[in-house]
């Protein structure tokens, strides 16, 4: 008897798709998605283009259309910046689970190698069971075995026929999987494989009566999509042979270190610009602003650059509507959604890019920017800056094409650099008081929305947002990410705009404050404030390797390194109120009679 052939595909499919209910997560509800899509992009275009800045105290003395649209872009992708760091891996669900003699395995991932009819096909995952035998850690030391259905498909009873030498492939239900996989062992089965009626990967434990379980052959999940695959070409009497082994992750991942480094440049970076762009103009302009410091609203340093001001109601009003945004996304995510806001990235990366090729070559070359041309809708601009408009506008168009490809990530966090540092110019927290108030409440917002919610929503929101649409493989883009090049999994490590932006904020302001007051870099506060950002990032991938991989809220770690250590250094110089009303109390000291001057 040939064994593969055991079943029918239209019987192995009738099977897998039976619902077993105690198996199922809850999922979530489903609603119009077209409609509401329609809504969210109807408000985007309102807000972009018609309405006031309402997250931050803004009053300008005259409406310039583009710097105002751009601050309105500005804004939507930091609503949108994600504050979540996390691993785009193969994931598991987690399911309580007992330990008893024979079932203290560790969960591990599994590669399934195949070959049919010797031509070897794209490996398979899938999950080892909290019981049954070690897999090898390398190929080299595994066994290749043909595969074969069990009859029944559910090995809830004995099987029907021998399966020596033999992988056993069975269906998930009906009975647990100690009882399959003893059933298995029992027709001489040299591996089980349950073949899940999803896609996630689920925990095979014990039940409590399994108080001394001796199961010696590897027992591991793999997915619906992974079992239909199988019995296809099984089905077309075809030859199906497996290889299974776990292969082990580093124990320190380099990728991570390197996407630390992007980050915490990508902040020094922005809080330093002006000095590395135009030391002179930034000399020029802190002096004037060592005069003149006011608390909120919209400030020009120079004619061209638009200054906004967050205040406190600004910070709170801007973390409830990040909440509303994220909640709205996690419910009726759908893949028109993820193009406008892609299409929304790739403007505003295209702006930065621009921003800051134009702001490096005016730095030697400012004559090159004297030659200009009128153009129909757009008005007078040099031609310097017509021409790298174009060379931003072609990247931006590219990536757009190619986000799908493996090398996509590098234009992706390209635009998102350009972005956060023109960001970080055009947004800004004027005193520690509003800093306190932006990061404590994106503090509660992360751990909400990333540990809090599955209690509520039995998914972690924030998490199953920064994924993205899975039907069709569309991601929201505001985030950086790195491949994992020493990992035999593969995958990306991943850190979302809003892990850079706050406290990007709070360092900005360190860094001005520092060079209006004169301080060296030891006696300031930017140096001390970029090393607590650093450590953050360091204690937020620790949570990330000791969770397995699980996304984790990395403003639960920054926030204490770096609005923590700010306000005990202003503390310890005796310098907190100081920080804490910085700008108000010159802002109050001006009279009407005595008008503030303007920079």
């Amino acid at each position: 008897m040939n064994h593969s052939k055991i079943g029918t595909i239209e019987t192995v499919k009738e099977l897998l798709n039976l619902e077993d209910k105690k198996d199922y997560n809850i999922d979530r509800p489903i609603y119009p998605r077209k409609i509401l899509t329609a809504t969210l992009c109807l408000f985007f275009f309102f807000f972009f283009f018609f309405s006031p800045i309402c997250s931050v105290d803004c009053v300008m003395s005259s409406f310039d259309p583009p710097n105002h649209r751009y601050s309105a872009l500005v804004l939507i992708l930091l609503l949108l910046g994600f504050s979540v760091a996390a691993a785009d891996d193969v994931s598991w669900t987690e399911d309580s689970s007992l330990e008893s003699p024979g079932c203290t395995n560790k969960f591990q991932m599994v590669k399934v190698l195949n070959w049919v009819d010797g031509v070897e096909g794209d490996f398979l995952t899938g999950l080892t069971a909290q019981f049954g035998a070690a897999l090898p850690s390398v190929p080299d030391q595994a066994l290749r075995f043909p595969a074969a259905f069990v009859d029944p498909l559910d090995s809830c009873s004995h099987l029907s026929s021998r399966l020596d030498g033999h992988i056993a492939l069975s269906i998930r239900g009906n009975c647990a999987f100690t009882e399959k996989a003893k059933h298995a062992e029992a027709a001489g089965a040299s591996a089980l494989l349950v073949i899940n009626d999803k896609e996630d990967l689920d925990e095979m434990g014990c039940m409590e009566k399994d108080t001394s379980l001796n199961v010696s052959i590897p027992v591991l999940m793999i997915s619906k999509s992974s079992g239909d695959a199988l019995n296809k070409s099984m089905v077309d009497n075809k030859n199906v042979e497996l290889l299974l082994y776990a292969p082990k992750r580093p124990a320190v991942d380099l990728t991570a270190g390197l996407l630390l480094l992007m980050a915490v440049g990508t902040v020094v970076v922005a809080s330093l610009w002006s000095e590395l762009t135009d030391p002179d103009q930034a000399n020029e302009s802190y002096s004037i602003l060592a005069k003149d410091v006011s608390s909120a609203g919209t400030r020009k340093d120079d004619p061209e650059k638009e200054i906004l001001d967050i205040s406190v109601t600004g910070a709170v009003f801007f973390i409830v509507t990040a909440s509303i945004f994220l909640l709205l996304l996690f419910y009726f995510m759908s893949s028109w959604f993820v193009w406008v806001l892609t299409i929304f990235f790739c403007i505003g990366g295209m702006q930065g890019m621009h921003n800051i090729i134009m702001a490096v070559i005016l730095r030697k070359c400012r004559h090159l920017a004297r030659k200009s041309v009128k153009l129909p809708l757009l008005g007078t601009m040099s031609v310097l800056s017509l021409l790298v408009n174009i060379v931003c506008l072609a990247f931006a168009v590219f990536w757009f094409i190619k986000r799908h490809t493996s090398y996509s990530w590098v234009g992706q966090d390209i635009l998102g650099i350009c972005l956060m540092i023109t960001a970080l110019q055009v947004v800004r927290l004027p005193n520690i008081k509003v800093a306190t108030v932006l990061l404590c409440c994106a503090f509660v917002y992360d751990i909400f929305w990333v540990f809090i919610s599955p209690l509520i929503f039995h998914e972690s929101v924030m998490i199953v947002v920064a994924q993205g649409d899975s039907s069709t493989g569309e991601s929201i883009p505001m985030l950086l990410r790195i491949p994992r090049f020493f990992d035999p999994w593969g995958g990306y490590d991943m850190i979302g705009f809003g892990d850079i932006l706050f406290p990007g904020l709070l360092i900005s302001f360190a860094s001005r404050y520092d060079k209006i007051k004169k301080r060296v870099i030891s006696n300031g506060y930017f140096l001390w404030l970029t090393i607590g950002y650093g450590i953050g990032l360091l204690l937020t991938y620790l949570g990330l390797y000791l969770m397995d991989g699980h996304g984790q809220p990395a403003l639960l770690y920054i926030v204490p390194c770096t609005l923590g250590l700010a306000v005990i250094l202003g503390l310890v110089r005796g310098e907190l109120k100081e920080l804490w009303n910085y700008g108000i109390e010159e802002s109050e000291s001006h009279t009407p009679e005595d008008p503030m001057p303007v920079a």
